[in-house]
């Protein structure tokens, strides 16, 4: 219950921060399908807390009986200045991040008997690594359309916008299906280049 709380957390937080990146960034030069690759992402992050929340109340919980933290809408504020920050940050750093524990969550669940959940937890990841692949997307438009190179944009973002190392280990064949490559995530990591 408690895992399933935190992760509806981390959903919930996710609907909140998907929608703030719409309403606060609705000004920006950005094509029009960029809004609905986000609308869509929000949407998903809801179905997400819905699927999350119901789990919680069938094994006699509730969202809301845990603590919480607030450290991704932290996150949304420490980028809110800044669309290509917030790409940078957000989805490829936060959301890859659960491109690499979920599968070993997914198994921990299996092997505990908790298939439901197990398979409620498989949907989002599915839908997450879609939302990594709409990160690097944008990002990458941005970053063109501003004749900015790639990676070290996102090296210098990632480090003058997000506390700490990007944590291995990676998932990394995940993160490659959504267009995030070695390149932009392993010289940020504890092990790479010092900041």
């Amino acid at each position: 219950i408690a895992m399933l709380h935190s992760l509806a957390h981390i959903e919930l937080s996710a609907v909140d921060m998907t929608w703030d990146l719409i309403g606060r960034f609705v000004h920006a030069d950005v094509p029009r399908p960029f809004f609905d690759n986000w609308v869509q992402v929000g949407l998903e992050e809801a179905k997400h807390f819905d699927l999350l929340s119901r789990r919680l109340v069938e094994l006699g919980g509730a969202y809301g009986d845990q603590p919480a933290h607030d450290g991704l809408w932290q996150a949304a504020q420490a980028t809110g200045h800044d669309l290509l920050a917030r790409l940078a940050v957000v989805p490829l750093v936060l959301e890859a991040r659960g491109l690499d524990v979920t599968p070993g969550m997914i198994r921990n669940l299996e092997a505990a008997g908790d298939l439901t959940s197990a398979k409620k937890i498989e949907i989002i990841y599915r839908d997450e690594k879609r939302h990594v692949a709409f990160g690097m997307k944008w990002f990458r438009h941005l970053c063109a359309e501003r004749r900015l190179p790639l990676e070290a944009t996102f090296h210098r973002l990632v480090r003058q916008n997000f506390r700490g190392p990007v944590k291995p280990p990676f998932n990394d064949r995940a993160r490659g299906e959504a267009g995030l490559t070695p390149g932009f995530y392993k010289p940020l990591s504890a092990f790479g280049a010092p900041r």
